[in-house]
């Protein structure tokens, strides 16, 4: 097994969905399982005892702070069989086998699918994994492939017989059932036309890497696929670029995302806001504050009035808090011609502990994430060609945030977004994007300095 974990400590650190960029991982095996019962295996493919062997181990990295636990799906072959694309072989830990990173793997690919959508279980050294069809999906024999891009995640596309399927591996591990799915089980359930259909997802049982016991979380997901179609990011992004009036399509998207909040606020409890709720968004707004000064000195002269943004907030009265999307973007929606918005990936922030990602939030944060998006469509398009009008830009931006808010307030049933908190909510997003930004692309912190000088300037939630 040492082999075994040298081989993934030299491989993982090369994967978009390792965490700890720029170091080698400590590795310590937590478990595995194999998918080779309830005919899981070798229905698809996986001759029981043969040369091929379809393992899931569960590996923590004790390097990080905390330790992080992956799940790195595995198809080991016979060298000599293998003609996999040398950007997915993981390595060979011992002479005349080689390992295959899964999701690239049709064994794993087709083994998975039939777990997830036709139920079924695998074990390995006290470890479980459960599937638990959600909708029948016929799961007999389909291509699949990688979506590219991902990056805390790997999702599998399976096209036809019947309706096409998009699986996400969960890559990083937390107790508790992921609200990815959570949430979209519950919207689906209540009729909500804005979330895929549920297919089925996979649950599991492991050893505790912190203590003796056993604890149980979310595996995989799988979903309706919507075979061509874009996401709102590009939709919006081309529409900028040639001047295409967007305000129909913004306020289409302000209603969707209303609407899914009010289904959300029915399927979950909500709650009032406390003192507690107010201390903690206090602290959290002056602690990132103060971070971005020193990080990003440009901020420095906007502190007073960054400050002045933030007590106006918690001078009024603040909104019932509810389950939300938690990390809404422009790149988090798909735009369907027969169904129009189509909203994804409610797993929230993935490094934020899963125990924070289910609390009640504002759904106002969810809005004020789209506002942003909707500048960092006009900011983008300036640093791609700064010859660009900028007024044309910002007016296009200008107009698709008023038109989102407009769509919004209609149909939230009385959630007024236009509110002193979403305007704190919003700068301090700015804020927490100018230190990501000063970190890993310093070309694009003009994007969220303009919008924190706009918003201390003008602190309407949509100017």
């Amino acid at each position: 097994m040492d082999s075994t974990l040298a081989c993934l400590a030299a491989w993982m650190p090369r994967q978009r969905w390792y965490a700890a960029k720029g170091r080698p991982p400590s590795l310590r095996l937590v478990s595995w399982w194999d998918l080779g019962e309830s005919g899981a295996a070798e229905a698809a493919g996986v001759p029981a005892g043969g040369d091929v062997r379809v393992r899931t181990f569960l590996v923590a990295d004790e390097g990080s702070l905390p330790a992080v636990l992956y799940q790195i799906p595995v198809v080991e072959r016979a060298t000599e069989t293998v003609h996999a694309d040398a950007a997915h072989l993981i390595g060979s830990p011992v002479p005349g086998t080689t390992f295959i990173d899964g999701p690239h793997d049709p064994a794993y690919a087709a083994a998975l699918l039939r777990l997830v959508a036709g139920g079924g279980s695998a074990r390995g050294p006290q470890t479980v994994a459960i599937g638990h069809p959600v909708a029948a999906a016929r799961v007999e024999d389909r291509p699949s492939q990688v979506v590219s891009g991902e990056q805390s995640n790997t999702s599998l596309i399976y096209e036809g017989p019947g309706v096409p399927v998009i699986c996400k591996v969960y890559r990083q591990l937390h107790p508790g059932l992921n609200p990815d799915i959570e949430l979209q089980e519950a919207l689906a359930a209540a009729g909500s036309a804005h979330v895929p259909r549920p297919i089925g997802w996979l649950e599991g049982a492991w050893p505790d890497p912190d203590t003796t016991g056993v604890v149980h979380g979310s595996l995989a997901f799988a979903q309706e696929f919507l075979p061509q179609v874009e996401d709102a990011w590009r939709v919006a992004l081309r529409a900028a670029a040639t001047g295409e009036d967007f305000r129909d399509a913004a306020r289409a998207l302000g209603t969707a995302t209303a609407d899914v909040h009010l289904s959300l606020a029915e399927c979950f409890p909500t709650r009032a806001a406390s003192a507690g709720d107010r201390d903690a968004a206090a602290a959290t707004w002056e602690r990132r504050l103060a971070i971005a000064i020193a990080e990003v000195p440009e901020l420095a002269p906007l502190r007073e009035a960054a400050e002045a943004v933030y007590r106006r907030a918690l001078e009024v009265p603040w909104p019932a808090l509810q389950r939300i999307h938690g990390d809404y973007h422009l790149g988090q929606v798909l735009h369907s011609p027969e169904r129009g918005w189509v909203l994804l990936d409610f797993e929230g922030e993935p490094l934020r502990p899963m125990v924070e990602r289910t609390q009640p939030d504002f759904a106002l944060r969810d809005v004020a994430g789209m506002l942003r998006s909707f500048d960092y469509v006009a900011g983008s398009l300036r640093l791609d060609d700064p010859d660009r009008s900028a007024d044309a830009v910002r007016a296009w931006a200008r107009e698709a945030r008023h038109a989102f808010v407009d769509g919004y307030a209609a149909a939230s049933g009385g959630l007024d977004p236009r509110h002193p908190l979403l305007a704190a909510l919003e700068l301090d997003k700015a804020v927490y994007e100018a230190i990501y930004e000063a970190r890993n692309r310093p070309t694009w912190v003009a994007i969220p300095l303009s919008a924190v000088a706009r918003l201390v300037e003008r602190p309407a939630p949509v100017v």
